[in-house]
């Protein structure tokens, strides 16, 4: 596995990527209010999408919502994938990603991100979606979506924010990405 510190089992910078545990989603909500408190979603709106997502099992994963520890233990990172489609072909949206302040910049983002898209690829997903920063994002293969395989967002969002990854090497499906009801979006 590529970053893989081979002798401890840590990621680059000492992270630990790992599943999601019943016991971390209090630490997960702190985590995702801390991360974006002075932001746009300083009010909850991404940890109360997270706790809405989790009750939807139409869009909920079960093994797809990933933290980062910090090598203090600390619950540094967070990133989740849930099901969306494209037109009506089944894909993976990844949202939210968030890292704690303190702890920004130095890895655990990418190191969360990082195994999740290789949990998704071992359990068969085969797209991968996210409407987030373009110079992050591509890093871990994504491209613009519109441009590059013609996925289409549900509202107007601009091309280079708006990206998609092939998880399996397939040329994804085209069409109107529908996002699960908690985004609030279509």
């Amino acid at each position: 596995m590529a970053g893989v510190n081979r002798t401890s089992g840590t990621r680059d910078g000492g992270w630990r990527p790992r599943p999601e545990a019943p016991e971390d989603i209090p630490a997960v909500r702190r985590l995702l209010l801390a991360a974006f408190d002075g932001t746009e979603e300083a009010d909850g709106t991404e940890a109360d999408l997270v706790d809405a997502l989790r009750g939807d099992p139409a869009a909920w994963l079960p093994g797809l919502s990933y933290v980062a520890d910090a090598p203090d233990g600390t619950l540094a990172a967070h990133a989740l994938l849930t099901r969306c489609h494209v037109d009506e072909v089944p894909a993976v949206a990844l949202a939210p990603c968030a890292v704690l302040p303190e702890k920004q910049n130095q890895g655990a983002g990418g190191a969360v991100i990082q195994a999740l898209l290789e949990a998704a690829r071992a359990a068969g997903e085969r797209t991968a979606i996210v409407l987030g920063h373009p110079p992050y994002y591509p890093r871990f293969g994504f491209e613009p979506a519109a441009t590059r395989f013609g996925i289409l967002p549900p509202q107007p969002w601009p091309d280079e924010a708006f990206m998609a990854l092939s998880l399996d090497g397939s040329i994804p499906p085209r069409g109107t990405v529908r996002y699960a009801k908690a985004f609030g979006i279509g």
